[in-house]
């Protein structure tokens, strides 16, 4: 199960809101080891696209050293889906490489809400997850 802050949950959505119709991404970090996300990371897409994401390599780099020297680990890597539902797509899994991240999709294909859900993702198998919202 996912346990995360409201206030990340709203982050989230807001960059997927504010970069729709294109695919919005990033992380949320917490100390190593402990499965608390807590520092919210928007990134750059690196490809512009509404159907498909990258990390910018070097913004990855710089993201991924800062963790390091904090002692902290990726623990959500987000993205959106525009057009589509909150269930990552092949290209999606091949990507998962970070076996201890949750994995969650933004689905902003409506307008009026906005659809939201967790996954583990090893070895390319998908395993969906709760998530709760603490305050």
């Amino acid at each position: 199960m996912l346990t995360i802050g409201q206030k990340l949950v709203d982050a989230m959505v807001a960059h997927a809101r504010a970069d729709h119709p294109d695919e919005a991404c990033g992380v949320i970090a917490g100390p190593e080891g402990s499965d608390d996300p807590q520092r919210f990371i928007a990134m750059v897409n690196a490809e512009r696209s509404p159907t498909f994401y990258r990390f910018d390599s070097a913004e990855q780099l710089a993201v991924w050293r800062e963790m390091d020297r904090r002692d902290e680990e990726p623990v959500v890597i987000y993205h959106s889906h525009t057009a589509t539902e909150a269930y990552p797509s092949r290209t999606d899994i091949s990507y998962a490489g970070e076996p201890g991240a949750h994995y969650v999709l933004v689905s902003t294909r409506d307008p009026e809400t906005t659809e939201i859900r967790s996954y583990r993702i090893v070895d390319g198998a998908v395993t969906e997850e709760e998530i709760e919202i603490r305050s």
